[in-house]
């Protein structure tokens, strides 16, 4: 039992030491990938109070589904970092 809630309490503060890291980064992708390894955990916790069908839902969509359809759109968009390349003016007599 006892392990049980040490297991606990680690999941927990894991997951809120991630939700911090995702909250702080600067980086898109990092922080997307961040809130999917929440959805893990908070997956995992799902399981240990009995609830496997909320675990597996959580699973699929929040790790798998939105994870990926973020990345996709950050692949997609145009990074703040980068400045978009413009074409260069001609040289001036």
């Amino acid at each position: 039992m006892i392990i049980y809630i040490i297991l606990l309490l680690f999941l927990l503060l894991l997951m809120i030491g991630t939700a911090i890291y995702s909250i702080v980064q600067r980086d898109l992708l990092y922080a997307v990938i961040g809130t999917g390894v929440i959805s893990l955990i908070l997956s995992i916790l799902f399981l240990f109070l009995q609830a496997p069908d909320v675990a597996l839902t959580e699973a699929a969509i929040g790790v798998a589904l939105t994870t990926i359809v973020f990345i996709i759109t950050i692949r997609n968009t145009v990074r703040f970092e980068e400045e978009p390349k413009r074409p260069s003016k001609p040289a001036s007599k």
